[in-house]
């Protein structure tokens, strides 16, 4: 479980009083980068030096963020792509590639969350779970992955972050299939890492609890609504900046050094 029903507006992505990570000479794609965790991590990458692609479906927020980002003194391309569309991946990584080099650090935040009973057999709802944060994420990954071992193979850092969430191995009535798909992500990272790790290819697996960000709002069940208002009430939430600073951490190791599983909580929970 990783988001909130919008009780209040999330925290957004600012440039100010980041932790200050050097990524001075690495260029980053960021999914998911219209709002929440993946706004939030391309502003922090950005602040620390490097090269960021936003990519997400919403036009105006990325190029919101990106002129942000440009006007700090940061680089930044807006690029609008569906993580669905595997056509409109492989574009962006074309463009992304001729404009500001070589990915060499990727992170999947784009996700999305439509809790409900599965006796209600929401198909369509399933398969965008499943499109969004799996098959997305593979599409995202093939796309970027020759340049992942090309930095590798020439000894510069090189990173893959999933975003998954606790739900992978917490239970939550009514999660099934969103957990499903987590569960799925946290194991692709884990065979990934098997595969990636001997070239040097770093891949993190990261786990938020419950966390402030917009996905919430998708949420067209009044009950489950309520159960995570509840939650809310109950549990000092984590931001969108608490995940965008461990992700700060983790890709400014060392190369030789892969955090390859971290499960985030609010302390309490």
């Amino acid at each position: 479980m990783t988001t909130r029903p919008c009780l209040t507006p999330a925290r957004s992505a600012t440039l100010d009083g980041m932790n200050n990570y050097d990524l001075h000479s690495r260029t980053a794609v960021v999914t998911g980068a219209a709002s929440g965790m993946g706004a939030a991590t391309a502003a922090l990458l950005a602040a620390g030096g490097a090269r960021v692609a936003l990519l997400a479906r919403r036009r105006n927020r990325v190029e919101e963020l990106a002129a942000k980002i440009e006007a700090a003194g940061g680089t930044a391309l807006a690029v609008t792509a569906d993580v669905t569309d595997q056509a409109a991946v492989t574009a962006a990584a074309d463009r992304i590639g001729a404009t500001l080099g070589p990915v060499d650090l990727v992170v999947n935040a784009a996700g999305v969350m439509l809790p409900n009973p599965i006796g209600e057999a929401r198909r369509e709802e399933w398969a965008r779970m499943i499109d969004t944060n799996l098959t997305g994420a593979l599409d995202v990954i093939s796309a970027f992955l020759p340049g992942l071992r090309a930095a590798a193979a020439a000894g510069r850092p090189a990173d893959l972050v999933n975003i998954s969430s606790i739900g992978a191995h917490v239970l939550f009535p009514n999660y099934a299939v969103y957990s499903a798909t987590k569960a799925a992500l946290t194991q692709l990272s884990a065979g990934l890492r098997a595969e990636l790790g001997p070239e040097s290819v770093r891949v993190t697996n990261i786990e938020p609890g419950l966390t402030d960000t917009e996905l919430g709002g998708h949420i067209d069940n009044g009950a489950l609504s309520g159960q995570l208002d509840a939650m809310f009430q109950a549990l000092p939430a984590l931001s969108a900046d608490d995940v965008a600073d461990l992700i700060g951490y983790v890709t400014s190791r060392p190369r030789h050094v892969n955090l390859r599983q971290v499960i985030v909580l609010p302390t309490p929970q």
